[in-house]
């Protein structure tokens, strides 16, 4: 079942959500991540069906989150490497990730993620200017350059 798409919403969570939303397709950039760049290596590692996995690479070339690079030419066969704009998705997957860890691992974390100075890396927010954490309660949202009348802040006031 297809759903409804929000291509006209001025929303960047909602623009994101046309490209990366659909089911399989951050496990997709998640593996791609994890260093699988051929078709078959995608099916088998996530069981998913062939039709299914062509849409969403597809989709994920389309929208330049990852190339597509043939490997051999008769019958012809691609990589698919993520770009600059796939691998900017890997807070978002880290987060994703330490969420499930803290709220759906029953038996802890499946995979821990390690920064190159030896330390278990978690995704903290902080502010950009000031380094202070950042908690939900601390954030003020306004109109951005790109609002519109449409703007979803309006049901916010």
């Amino acid at each position: 079942m297809r759903r409804a798409s929000f291509a006209e919403m001025n929303c960047s969570i909602a623009q994101t959500l046309e490209i990366v939303g659909e089911w399989w397709t951050l496990l997709i950039v998640r593996d791609a991540m994890f260093g699988v760049t051929r078709f078959d290596d995608f099916s088998s590692h996530l069981g998913i069906a062939r039709n299914v996995l062509t849409q969403r690479l597809d989709t994920l070339v389309e929208h330049g989150v990852l190339t597509k690079e043939p490997y051999q030419d008769n019958p012809v066969r691609y990589d698919y490497r993520l770009t600059e704009k796939g691998r900017d998705l890997w807070t978002v997957l880290a987060a994703l990730r330490q969420w499930g860890d803290k709220w759906t691992a029953e038996d802890g974390a499946p995979v821990v993620s390690t920064h190159s100075c030896g330390q278990t890396m978690t995704v903290e927010p902080t502010c950009s200017a000031c380094g202070e954490h950042i908690a939900v309660g601390d954030l003020r949202v306004h109109a951005g350059p790109g609002a519109t009348a449409a703007n979803p802040l309006k049901a916010l006031r």
